[in-house]
């Protein structure tokens, strides 16, 4: 008798089991190049708020801009459906446990104004920001030459998973080759965690790709469906398909690592794992500017049928400047991640972004526990 198949299994490694090897040769941090480019924008910050209505509002995106970063609008959410969105977010807010997911059902069912939709954009356009706006892909192929003639620079179209091939008996599914070559700027897609989809996406003449299935703080998609990938593995897979892509056609894809990054150790983690940039939620709702006043919910726990995301009260602890920036007397990481970065790309010795894409990694699932007996007597108490 032959033995039968069995489905193999690939071990995946998230951002606590892995940790940065040192190098020979050590950098000051202040000279090492943490730019970001996207089509024919630089960023002197590779940090990118997301597109969430707890997150990022037309004054957060001119704030950020002002920074050296970016934060993408979500405009398929409350500042697309309200002229009042400040009203919504507080109801949001002030809602109980229980009564949240129906209320964000109900909010987000309203239509979309594409009135509003232009007006968003021409606020942070006004203010001399470049501007970044998300739409789902069911919205994007209405949407776009809407935010396109409204002055947008950049356009994401994200959801829960994207792929380039999708099957529907029910409408034609948006064509991401025809989208580029229509609305003529610069596109970001995802979320994705294969090779062999993000091979496909870039194909179809894209400028990023968004990277993580299921790990944000407020989405519990991995709970519900049981999909995802951790993200240092999902990285290093999309990353290996930005190389080989580049190989191939000389177009370079920029690889962002979109949710699980609470800290600096996850977000330099991130870079050595293959990204060009981070996407991060909860640390930036957690901001005094942000719109959610404390709060932060997922992007899909309104959907009518099959939530997956959750509202989480994560409080107000820093400011937009001393997260990025510092300085910070915090000691647990969540403060100054610009100079986090900067810092472990000095130690490892990579004076780019790039270099520290290739720098040695390894397997160390004790790495935040090793030694550290008495604080994890303090946590505890």
């Amino acid at each position: 008798m032959t033995s039968p198949k069995i489905k193999q299994m690939e071990r995946a490694y998230g951002f606590d089991e892995v940790a940065i090897v040192p190098g020979d040769v050590t950098i000051n941090p202040d000279q090492v190049n943490i730019d970001l480019t996207i089509g024919p924008f630089t960023f002197a910050v590779p940090i990118i708020a997301s597109a969430m209505d707890a997150v990022v509002n037309p004054e957060v995106a001119i704030l950020l801009h002002k920074l050296g970063g970016l934060g993408v609008m979500n405009l398929d959410g409350v500042q697309a459906r309200y002229e009042k969105p400040e009203e919504i977010l507080d109801e949001i807010v002030h809602a109980s446990d229980r009564d949240v997911t129906h209320l964000l059902q109900k909010i987000y069912t309203h239509p979309i104004d594409e009135k509003l939709v232009a007006k968003r954009v021409e606020t942070v356009k006004k203010a001399g920001a470049i501007c970044a706006i998300s739409l789902i892909p069911a919205n994007a192929k209405h949407l776009a030459p809407i935010v396109k003639e409204a002055g947008a620079d950049i356009l994401v179209i994200q959801s829960t998973v994207t792929t380039a091939r999708h099957i529907s008996k029910s409408y034609h599914g948006l064509n991401f080759a025809e989208l580029v070559k229509t609305i003529k700027m610069p596109v970001i897609v995802g979320n994705c965690v294969t090779y062999s989809a993000s091979l496909e996406l870039m194909q179809t003449g894209i400028d990023g790709l968004l990277v993580g299935v299921g790990p944000g703080a407020a989405c519990t998609s991995r709970e519900v469906l049981g999909i995802g990938i951790p993200q240092v593995t999902a990285t290093m897979n999309c990353a290996a398909a930005r190389d080989a892509y580049f190989k191939k056609t000389g177009k370079y894809i920029s690889i962002i690592t979109d949710g699980g990054i609470r800290v600096g150790s996850d977000l330099c983690k991130a870079f050595a794992s293959g990204a060009d940039a981070v996407m991060i939620g909860s640390p930036f709702a957690q901001t005094f500017e942000a719109p959610g006043k404390g709060f932060h919910w997922g992007m899909s726990h309104p959907h009518p049928a099959l939530p997956r995301g959750t509202r989480i009260k994560i409080g107000t602890k820093t400011s937009l400047e001393k997260l990025l920036f510092g300085p910070t007397s915090v000691t647990n990481g969540s403060e100054n991640f610009v100079g986090a970065l900067r810092t472990s790309m000095g130690v490892c010795g990579a004076m780019t972004i790039k270099d520290m894409q290739k720098v040695p990694m390894v397997i160390a699932p004790s790495i935040k526990t090793e030694g550290k007996f008495f604080q994890a007597i303090q946590r505890t108490c």
